[in-house]
């Protein structure tokens, strides 16, 4: 049995919170020019966004079941430790310190870089020092303190929703300027349905991002057992609901040609929607939504390479378990994840580093859909606080979902999944020569 000595003070609306504060971010303003650009249609666009919806869901309360039975600090990777091993544990928090949260951090500030351009209109050249400033920004934020960080994330929860709030509400009653048809579900383009559907829903995944974190509060609910399946359960599908619809806006507000890989295609549609200067102010607010998103995964992900440190499970472990005397932050961490951030935003795309983001993290979220099967067969007697509803229905609804998108991303997108299967097993001899340097037995 594992031990839990968390306050349990969560209530439902409190969770329902969390899950709405950690899946919105950027992504529902800025995937809609790759959905489309894939999908090139407007039926299959909003097919992806409620599919993507219904798998994240699956996914959430799949992962959730093993957040409850195993509530240890490190969220994911012990669950993958716990069930798999030390090595594929480590693989994941490897994964996140060196592609996920640097590509995150990366991505987001370019397309922050991309916004500002737009709005001051303001020459291309400008776009990789404003990026550059944007990500360091932020990192200072976050060595300044928790609090300070954490501050500013409270701040950018209730600004995010403004412009999500007007886009949706004012934008479904305002006179189409495109006719939108929902039906037959196919592709516009030259692509296959199967090509055309793996792209854009494994777009749609970066919008969705942060479900994984859902089940990290569940040791600190009063009721984890009935309140975190309907606090996933309305999150997730008012969530679903909020991109289905903001989609439908910009379909019916700017032509599909406009649209496809055009990310000012919010900025856009809010121009169109509200005139131009109440579109500068919508623009203003998603600003300030993607700035909240990046401290959020700045302030996460710092915090990675330290607990890896604490275990000496990473070389130079002595030097990341280093805090700042007057901060208390782990400020060489910080350091490091702004270092691969900045190479990330010298070399890549948004959406090249979304996406290698997103397939990553699909590779380790598959192992924990499948642990919660190995350890009910395995472990039946452990204690679960909550167990996923319909088993083993949504978890092999899980499954399949995320073995969709890792097999058609393989084909689909060849080198990008290789990049990031490469990266994510250089962790291998990482993990082995530190474990030699250590002197401990590998298992």
């Amino acid at each position: 049995m594992v031990e839990n000595n968390l306050k349990r003070e969560i209530s439902l609306f409190g969770a329902f919170s969390t899950v709405m504060g950690t899946v919105i971010g950027a992504g529902v303003f800025f995937k809609t020019a790759s959905v489309v650009s894939f999908a090139q249609s407007p039926s299959l666009t909003i097919f992806a966004w409620i599919l993507g919806g219904i798998l994240t869901l699956c996914a959430g309360l799949t992962s959730a079941e093993l957040a409850t039975a195993i509530p240890k600090t490190g969220g994911a990777v012990k669950y993958i430790e716990y069930t798999y091993g030390k090595l594929p544990g480590f693989l994941l928090g490897w994964a996140q310190s060196v592609i996920y949260f640097p590509a995150n951090i990366a991505a987001l500030s370019i397309i922050f870089g991309t916004q500002f351009i737009h709005l001051f209109h303001l020459p291309n050249d400008f776009l990789l020092p404003i990026a550059f400033a944007t990500g360091l920004s932020v990192t200072v934020v976050n060595l300044l303190g928790t609090k300070t960080a954490a501050n500013m994330q409270s701040f950018t929860l209730i600004i995010k929703m403004i412009p999500i709030a007007l886009i949706v509400l004012v934008g479904l009653f305002m006179p189409a300027n495109v006719e939108v048809s929902l039906f037959p579900i196919k592709p516009g383009g030259d692509s296959s349905f199967i090509q055309a559907l793996s792209g854009s829903l494994l777009a749609t995944m970066f919008a969705y991002d942060g479900w994984l974190g859902v089940g990290a509060v569940a040791g600190e609910m009063k009721r984890p057992e009935k309140d975190l399946p309907k606090a996933i359960f309305l999150g997730l599908t008012f969530i679903t609901i909020v991109y289905v619809l903001i989609n439908f806006v910009f379909l019916q507000t700017l032509p599909i040609e406009q649209l496809s890989g055009n990310l000012n295609a919010a900025s856009e549609a809010s121009n169109q929607i509200f005139g131009s200067i109440g579109g500068k102010l919508v623009t203003i607010g998603i600003l300030i939504s993607v700035y909240g998103a990046l401290n959020g995964y700045t302030m996460t992900g710092i915090r990675v390479p330290y607990a890896l440190a604490l275990e000496e499970m990473i070389p130079f472990s002595q030097q990341f378990q280093k805090l700042s005397k007057k901060f208390v932050v782990p400020y060489i961490a910080g350091i490091f994840q702004f270092s691969i951030a900045a190479i990330m935003m010298s070399i890549g795309s948004f959406d090249l580093l979304t996406d290698m983001l997103v397939f990553v993290m699909w590779l380790f979220s598959l192992l924990i859909f499948v642990a919660v099967l190995i350890l009910r067969k395995k472990e039946p007697e452990l204690n679960r606080p909550y167990r996923v509803p319909f088993y083993p229905i949504i978890p092999i609804i899980a499954i399949l979902g995320g073995a969709f998108i890792l097999i058609t991303t393989l084909f689909t997108q060849t080198m990008l999944a290789s990049i990031g299967i490469g990266i994510t097993l250089l962790g291998i001899p990482v993990y082995l020569i530190n474990q030699k340097i250590n002197g401990r037995k590998i298992k």
